[in-house]
């Protein structure tokens, strides 16, 4: 396990922009893998990651992330659909997300069939450019 969570502290280190705050530290990755209802998935060569929680009927993604020298190569998507996948077989009927309004990553929650259910103004403080409104997005596992 050690392994894999240097693995996913070189992808958050890399992938996520510090202007909005958003990457986990190595801490909290470590903390939330403790629980049984946390799950992670580690791309080929650590490529990628997801990290996600259920509970009940539900899985949550708490993050994805691809490092940059990787995008364009389809880990994204792959990572998106393995997790649906894993998702749908611990028993999930539905996922959700969050995310930053205007996160490129829109895209790709969408192609693969979330659609927005809710929106918090101003809910992320910590972006240097001031407060931005964060977008739950749920989709339905068949």
């Amino acid at each position: 396990m050690t392994d894999d969570l240097d693995a996913i502290m070189v992808v958050m280190e890399a992938a996520f922009d510090p202007a909005y705050a958003e990457a986990w530290t190595r801490r909290q990755i470590a903390d939330s893998l403790v629980f049984p209802s946390s799950h992670y998935i580690l791309a080929d060569e650590g490529a990628g990651f997801v990290l996600s929680r259920s509970a009940a009927d539900e899985e949550e993604l708490l993050l994805i992330a691809v490092h940059p020298a990787a995008r364009g190569c389809g880990v994204g998507a792959a990572l998106m659909q393995q997790f649906l996948d894993e998702a749908r077989d611990r028993g999930a009927r539905r996922a959700f997300l969050e995310m930053r309004a205007g996160n490129p990553a829109e895209r790709l929650y969408r192609r693969h069939g979330f659609e927005q259910i809710g929106l918090r103004r101003n809910y992320y403080q910590r972006a240097q450019q001031g407060p931005i409104d964060a977008i739950t997005f749920a989709k339905t596992l068949a």
